[in-house]
């Protein structure tokens, strides 16, 4: 397993880390990969009872590596649905996995870190923590973590969420139902560890039926590559392409206060 995703097993829980603090813990592809692998292990994993994910300070994931996306964008096509299809994969894959999930959200989790937590059973998080889907300011669609959104907060605050762009903290995320408790952040391991011991106290076959049910219940009306391909069409777009730029380059969007044409 790559050293940007630490595995440790800690009582019942696998205990996965995601470990490259100099970049926020940003989503390369490098780290989805380990990501996947890690979540293997842990399904193989006889002493792990459920998964607690968490980051190494000072993000717990600042979503889609936006460097990495720079480089493909416009004109790459196969590499641009390849790392939308893998993405869209491992938040099917932690969301149909079956053991118990919680997510220890130490830090900033927006975009793509937002669509970590949503796929995961439970969460908590510190009052410091920042919650959003920022995409549209990019340019970019936030298509796969929709539906995911959609079951925890309700349509009206996904709305808001999606469309202004928004970051909202943990107090906020606790009261639109993105997160299950808030805590202060010497306690958010401990936490997390104490709802791993009562999770290992359901039987295993009853706990992965339970959460089988459940996805069944909230059966998702768009498919997983559909909305893969929702995601990773507009990173083909002269928006985006423009959006990221001025990003990078610390400006507004070409399309802020861009006055309408005459007609």
């Amino acid at each position: 397993m790559s050293d940007l995703v630490l595995y440790d097993t800690r009582g019942p829980a696998a205990v996965v880390t995601i470990n490259r603090p100099d970049k926020r813990n940003a989503l390369s592809r490098a780290l989805i990969a380990a990501l996947a692998d890690a979540f293997h292990r842990a399904a193989d994993d006889g002493a792990a009872r459920c998964v607690v994910l968490t980051g190494r300070v000072p993000a717990f994931c600042a979503g889609m590596d936006l460097d990495e996306l720079r480089g493909t964008i416009g004109d790459q096509a196969d590499q641009v649905w390849d790392d939308a299809t893998k993405l869209s994969g491992l938040y099917e894959q932690i969301y149909t996995f079956p053991k118990p999930t919680v997510a220890a959200v130490n830090g900033a989790a927006v975009a793509g870190g937002a669509g970590l937590v949503s796929v995961c059973d439970l969460a908590v998080t510190v009052p410091g923590a920042k919650f959003g889907y920022p995409e549209v300011r990019r340019g970019l669609v936030a298509a796969m973590v929709m539906p995911h959104l959609l079951r925890h907060v309700g349509e009206r605050a996904a709305r808001w969420l999606l469309l202004t762009g928004e970051l909202i903290d943990g107090v906020d995320a606790l009261r639109l139902g993105l997160v299950n408790a808030v805590v202060p952040p010497e306690q958010l391991m401990s936490t997390a560890l104490a709802w791993s011991h009562s999770l290992a106290e359901g039987g295993p076959k009853a706990l992965a039926t339970t959460k089988e049910l459940l996805r069944q219940f909230s059966r998702q009306a768009v498919s997983v590559d559909d909305l893969a391909r929702a995601s990773a069409e507009p990173r083909l777009t002269d928006e985006c392409r423009g959006g990221l730029a001025a990003f990078f380059d610390k400006k507004p969007a070409p399309w802020v206060n861009q006055r309408p044409e005459p007609h």
